[in-house]
């Protein structure tokens, strides 16, 4: 949801029983963000079964493989030339462990004993000025360039995707989140919405939180605890 944009870019994926959680934003600015984001989930959701951590993984990136090749076709099939892309995060939970892959700079975060971990690093020409120490961390967000993407599904015939892995304990909560919350909400705040309250409740909140301050894009949250 958003309050300036009359189209919702955002696509969210759960298949909790099969451990795979997934949150796609359409490009903004661009056309067909929306069909964009929404043939990610299609893709995960028609993925075959497959049994293990590092099986399940693999088969998703495949799977985006694929759209992205159908989104670049898609894009050079009308009578001028135009991209429709999408970043996605997505996540992996089996057998006490996590792997989170990812293009763009949608987000993955774990909270766990009262602390708060980014389990993804954005895809983004602000994300790389931090690293190359051109620019602070606390000014990225305010920068001119804020909302240029260097990743995303659709964008390159070389799509190239990140991935993470780590443990899964009982009682740890995963957060994946389009930009259009990680842009408003830093993440002391959505530690303290997440620690203070059960997760339905804390969603809600963060929410509230994004569109009291402008919601100049659209939000999608998915949250999940281990138990």
């Amino acid at each position: 949801m958003g309050l300036r944009r009359k189209v919702n870019e955002d696509s969210i994926f759960e298949r909790t029983e099969r451990g795979l959680w997934a949150v796609a934003d359409g490009m903004g600015g661009h056309e067909a963000g929306d069909v964009a984001s929404a043939k990610v989930v299609e893709a995960l959701r028609s993925l075959p079964i497959v049994y293990g951590l590092d099986e399940l993984v693999e088969a998703a990136i495949d799977a985006l493989y694929v759209v992205n090749r159908e989104l670049i076709e898609l894009a050079r099939s009308g009578d001028h030339s135009r991209t429709i892309g999408t970043t996605v995060v997505g996540l992996a939970i089996a057998d006490g462990h996590f792997r989170c892959f990812w293009a763009g700079d949608s987000r993955a975060y774990r909270i766990r004993s009262g602390q708060i971990r980014r389990l993804s690093r954005d895809h983004s020409l602000v994300q790389d000025l931090v690293d190359a120490g051109m620019l602070k961390a606390e000014d990225a967000e305010k920068h001119e360039s804020a909302n240029v993407i260097t990743r995303a599904v659709g964008v390159s015939e070389d799509l190239q995707m990140d991935s993470s892995t780590g443990d899964a304990d009982s009682g740890d909560i995963f957060l994946l989140a389009s930009d259009g919350l990680t842009r408003l909400v830093d993440d002391y705040e959505i530690l303290e919405e997440l620690t203070s309250a059960p997760m339905d409740k804390a969603a809600d909140k963060l929410v509230e939180l994004v569109l009291a301050r402008g919601a100049p894009d659209n939000v999608s949250i998915v949250l999940t605890q281990v138990h």
